[in-house]
């Protein structure tokens, strides 16, 4: 199956991992959606999915969209502003293409399990094979549709891959609920390919998570 982008959306031709993120959050659950930009998803997930939702944003302009649309979004820094958050606030805590450009990703991650019963968090993936070819052959910083920066211009500071996240789920003590991994074409991948194919064919993946209980 191939992933279209949001109808009605303009610029979020090459967010498709949008859609696998609304199909992961429950109706009429509370979400969190931090970095949330123009606020095609929180938009999308309050007016289709009844869902409480809320946004934080580092952008001034990024907060006066959402605003303006009507949306429940606040100025803030998901490195910082995260930690002012209580305990078990919301149902769902979204990260979408945002983990790679935070200066501290591990903390980051290890907030939103904390305030909310489920992460979901979507990143390009460092390990795919085009992003390794241009390394090898071509001995530049790699630039492909998910990573469309210069090096030196780019907010992501970050970069991972598939099995680095993977690692950092196991090493925060978080579990993987669902796991997707799309192609170049949008594609969701083999649901049972394993780790090493997903992290050489797949361009993004899309996680939802959810902290262990301590006994």
């Amino acid at each position: 199956m191939i992933y279209k982008a949001i109808p009605g959306f303009a610029g979020q031709a090459n967010r498709v991992d949008l859609v696998l993120v609304a199909d992961m959050v429950e109706p009429g659950g509370r979400a969190l959606d931090v970095g949330c930009g123009d606020g095609a998803l929180l938009q999308m997930l309050t007016r289709d999915q009844g869902v409480d939702g809320r946004g934080i944003e580092i952008s001034q302009a990024g907060v006066n969209g959402c605003v303006a649309k009507g949306l429940s979004v606040v100025q803030g820094d998901a490195d910082t502003d995260l930690a002012d958050y209580p305990d078990d606030a919301f149902d769902y805590v979204i990260l979408s293409q945002t983990l790679q450009a935070t200066r501290h990703p591990k903390q980051v991650l290890e907030h939103m399990l904390r305030i909310g019963r489920r992460a979901i968090v979507s990143f390009p993936n460092f390990g795919h094979w085009r992003v390794r070819s241009q390394l090898m052959f071509l001995g530049r910083m790699p630039r492909t549709e998910s990573l469309a920066y210069s090096w030196y211009d780019t907010p992501n500071i970050h970069l991972c891959t598939i099995r680095d996240f993977v690692q950092l789920v196991d090493e925060i003590g978080a579990s993987i609920d669902r796991a997707i991994a799309l192609d170049r074409n949008g594609s969701k991948m083999r649901v049972n390919a394993p780790w090493w194919a997903w992290n050489l064919f797949g361009e993004q993946a899309v996680f939802l998570l959810h902290r262990r209980k301590i006994r």
